[in-house]
C-alpha cells in the first residue's frame, strides 16, 4: 500500500486515526469509555461545521437504509421517554437515561451516518485497526508474563468514573482477570470484560484481513488470534472460526466455479445431515458445559426478562435496567442479551426499532456483495453484531466497535462502496 494513501488530510480523518491508534494509551488511564463515547459526536460537530461553511459536497449521499437507522434511534429515545412516564421514574432518571442513550443506542445511527456521509479514507481505518491488533499482541505477551509472575491483576479504577458509566468495569485498568469458575487467567484486553474482547477480536480480524501491507496484515491477524484465544470467549471462538470461510468466499459466489463447489458441498451436506447435526449438538453441549454457572445465570436472566416484559410492560418496556435477584448473582435484568434487554427496557417497540434496520442492512450488504468490494466485509461485521447480540448488549459496547459502524456506513453508500445502484 502506498504511503500517500494514509495521509490524514482532514480533521475528521485525524480524529478517526488518533482515536483508534491511541486505544491502549486511553485504556491505560481509564479513559477509553469516555473517548469512545464522545468521538462520534466530535466528528459529527466538525462535519456539520464544515458543511455549514463550505456547503455539502455533491458526492455526499444519504442511503435510504440509513433513514431506518435514524428513525430506529429516535424511536428508542421516544420509548425511553414513554416508559419513564409510565413508571413515574422522575426527571433525574430520565435525564440520566437520555445521556445513556446518547452514549449507547444513538452511536449506532451516528457512526453509520458518519461513515456514509463524511469523506474518510478506508485505508486509514484498516491500518489503524491493524495497529490496535498489534498492540493487543504485545499486551497479551506482556500480561501473560505478569500472570505467570503472579503480579496484581487489577491496577486501579480511573477517577474518570465520576463522569458516569454502566459500571466500574469500564474504568478499571487491569493486566488480566480471573475466571471465577476455574480460577485461571482470563484476559479482557481494552474491553470491560472478556467476551467483549472476543467481539473486538472478530471485528479487528475482518479489518486486518483487508490490509494490503503483508507485515501489518500478518501481525495484526496474529494479534486478533491472541485476543480471541486469551479472552476465552465461547462465542468469540465460534464466530472467529466462522469468519475465515466467510471472508474467503463471500463476494466470489458469482464465479461459476464457486457455484459448482457450493452445489457439491450442499449435496454432501444433505447426505451427511444427520451425522453433522449429531456432531453440532454434541459440540454445543460441550461448549455450554464449559462454563455451567455462566450458562445458568444467562438463562435465568433471559427467563426473568421475558416473564416481566410479558406481564408488566409489553409495549414500551420498563425504561431502565433493574437489579436481579440472588439466583442471577444480582446482575441487572436486561443485560447479557440485546434482544431480551430491549424487550425488558424498551418493550416490543424497542426491539423492532433495532431489528428492522439490522435486517434490511444485512440483506442489502449480502445482495451487493456481488458488486461491491466493501459489502462482503461489512456483511461479516453485521453478522458478528447479530451473533453477539445474543450474548451482549450492543449499545453498551458501541464505544468499542464504532470503527465497524463507520465501515458499514461506508458500504451502505453506493458512491463509496462501488455499487452502481442503490436499493
Amino acid at each position: 500500500m502506498a504511503t500517500c494513501t494514509l495521509n490524514r488530510n482532514t480533521t475528521e480523518e485525524k480524529l478517526v486515526w488518533y482515536a483508534m491508534v491511541l486505544t491502549y494509551p486511553c485504556f491505560a488511564i481509564g479513559a477509553l469509555y469516555v473517548s469512545g463515547s464522545v468521538i462520534g459526536w466530535m466528528i459529527f460537530g466538525v462535519a456539520m461545521l464544515r458543511w455549514y461553511i463550505k456547503g455539502i459536497d455533491n458526492s455526499v449521499y444519504l442511503p435510504s437504509i440509513l433513514w431506518l437507522w435514524i428513525g430506529g434511534g429516535l424511536v428508542l429515545l421516544v420509548a425511553l421517554f414513554v416508559a419513564h412516564a409510565n413508571w413515574d421514574l422522575g426527571l433525574g432518571k430520565t435525564i440520566k437515561s437520555t445521556i445513556g442513550w446518547a452514549k449507547g443506542w444513538a452511536l449506532l445511527p451516528l457512526f453509520l451516518f458518519l461513515g456514509a456521509m463524511v469523506n474518510i479514507k478506508r485505508e486509514i481505518i484498516i491500518r489503524a485497526a491493524c495497529i490496535i491488533a498489534i498492540h493487543s499482541l504485545f499486551f497479551g505477551v506482556i500480561t501473560v508474563a505478569a500472570y505467570i509472575l503472579k503480579l496484581p491483576a487489577d491496577l486501579f479504577i480511573s477517577p474518570l468514573k465520576v463522569i458516569g458509566g454502566p459500571c466500574p468495569d469500564f474504568f478499571t485498568v487491569s493486566f488480566y482477570g480471573l475466571n471465577p469458575e476455574t480460577g485461571i487467567g482470563r484476559w479482557r484486553f481494552f474491553a470491560p470484560w472478556a467476551p467483549a474482547a472476543g467481539l473486538m477480536a472478530c471485528m479487528l480480524f475482518i479489518f486486518c484481513s483487508l490490509e494490503k501491507n503483508t507485515g501489518y496484515r500478518n501481525w495484526g491477524i496474529a494479534g486478533c488470534a491472541v485476543m480471541c484465544l486469551l479472552s476465552q470467549s465461547r462465542a468469540g471462538w465460534a464466530i472467529f472460526i466462522m469468519l475465515i470461510p466467510m471472508l474467503m468466499f463471500l463476494g466470489k459466489i458469482k464465479s461459476p466455479l464457486m457455484l459448482i463447489i457450493i452445489g457439491v458441498i450442499t449435496c454432501l451436506f444433505l447426505l451427511a445431515a444427520e451425522a453433522i447435526y449429531d456432531w453440532i449438538y454434541t459440540l454445543y453441549s460441550d461448549i455450554k458445559a464449559a462454563r455451567p454457572d455462566s450458562t445458568r445465570v444467562r438463562s435465568a436472566l433471559a427467563n426473568i426478562a421475558v416473564q416481566r416484559w410479558e406481564t408488566e410492560a409489553p409495549i414500551w418496556g420498563h425504561g431502565i435496567v433493574e437489579r436481579g435477584p440472588k439466583i442471577v448473582e444480582f446482575m441487572p435484568i436486561g443485560t447479557h442479551h440485546s434482544w431480551y434487554g430491549l424487550l425488558f427496557v424498551k418493550g416490543m417497540v424497542g426491539l423492532l426499532a433495532l431489528a428492522i434496520p439490522l435486517v434490511f442492512t444485512a440483506l442489502y450488504l449480502l445482495l451487493t456483495s456481488y458488486h461491491s468490494p466493501m459489502s462482503p466485509s461489512a456483511f461479516c461485521m453485521v453478522m458478528v453484531l447479530v451473533c453477539y447480540s445474543f450474548f451482549e448488549n450492543l449499545e453498551i459496547l458501541a464505544y468499542l466497535y464504532w470503527p465497524a459502524l463507520l465501515w458499514i456506513g461506508m458500504a451502505l453508500n453506493p458512491k463509496k462502496s462501488g455499487v452502481h445502484y442503490a436499493y
